[in-house]
């Protein structure tokens, strides 16, 4: 049994990983799933992002571009994919990852079950460990990655889900977040892929990480608002239980560690004090080092 998908991915200045992302769906291997389109919503480019774009779309029929001349948020950009189509199962993912070669196979074919409704990857940090901003975009991931392990679900990077909506909230910070609970709420199962490796890169500065983290926590906020619901990863046990089942007790890293507590506790305090002052996150400043990814 085939299963048709289509990878939709969201894209501001990304002209130097944007290629590469394309090429690498491309080269999927596939038995189950089958990549019918590719769209990619070019939202703000000021860069060659476009241009890249339009030079493979020449060459493949299954590329769509889609531009939005204004960066008006991630959640219009998928709302502006969504409008435009019509298979049952979407790949939503950012422009700045790269997945492994067989990553999409993975995320599809659990889909061949039809109380299935959204499947979550397992993003895979490039950062250099030995430093602690790598460190700790490891140890949070890490965190992710184990907590899906033991029964809890978190999305996050690049997600599968079938179309039962046709948009999600345009103001949230948020989407992966955002997606779940609309799916979850019309009955349908989630799953963690962790075979389904893609990679990502943390931030390389602690401000570049509180700027990231202050927003989702926000956004996270916002949702259990909006939507009453709230994430895993919102439960502060889940993630204290996960942290000491997975604790580094080498002595650098075990400081590094509380470290990047502390850190991600200033990070949720200032998230919610944005949300509490109904700061609107929904076009985010950019974690620029988090754009920095070198190919796998």
């Amino acid at each position: 049994m085939k299963v048709n998908c289509t990878v939709g991915i969201t894209a501001h200045n990304e002209e130097a990983n944007i290629g590469k992302l394309l090429r690498r769906i491309q080269e999927q291997q596939l038995e189950t799933a089958v990549i019918s389109q590719i769209y990619v919503v070019a939202s703000g480019c000021t860069d060659n992002t476009i241009g890249v774009v339009e030079e493979m779309m020449a060459k493949d029929g299954r590329i769509r571009l889609l531009v939005q001349e204004k960066r008006e948020g991630k959640a219009s950009a998928i709302n502006l994919f969504l409008n435009q189509e019509t298979e049952r199962v979407i790949i939503l993912s950012s422009a700045d990852l790269l997945p492994e070669i067989d990553a999409i196979e993975k995320m599809v074919a659990p889909f061949k079950n039809p109380k299935l409704g959204m499947t979550a990857s397992h993003p895979v940090p490039v950062n250099d460990e030995t430093t602690f901003m790598g460190f700790a975009a490891h140890m949070l991931w890490g965190l992710h990655h184990a907590i899906n392990e033991t029964g809890g679900f978190k999305a996050g990077e690049l997600i599968g889900f079938i179309k039962v909506f046709e948009q999600i909230p345009y103001r949230t910070s948020v989407d992966e977040a955002s997606i779940e609970p609309i799916v979850r709420g019309q009955g349908f199962q989630v799953q963690y892929v962790p075979d389904a490796i893609i990679y990502n890169k943390g931030p390389d500065t602690v401000d570049d990480f509180l700027r990231q983290r202050r927003r989702i926590h926000s956004g996270h906020l916002d949702v259990t608002n909006l939507l009453g619901y709230s994430v895993s990863t919102m439960s502060g046990s889940t993630i204290l239980k996960a942290l000491l089942g997975h604790l580094d007790w080498r002595p650098k890293q075990f400081v590094w560690t509380w470290v990047v507590v502390a850190l991600e506790v200033y990070g949720r305090f200032l998230g919610w004090r944005d949300y509490k002052n109904q700061r609107d996150h929904t076009v985010w400043e950019i974690a620029t080092t988090t754009k920095e990814l070198t190919a796998k």
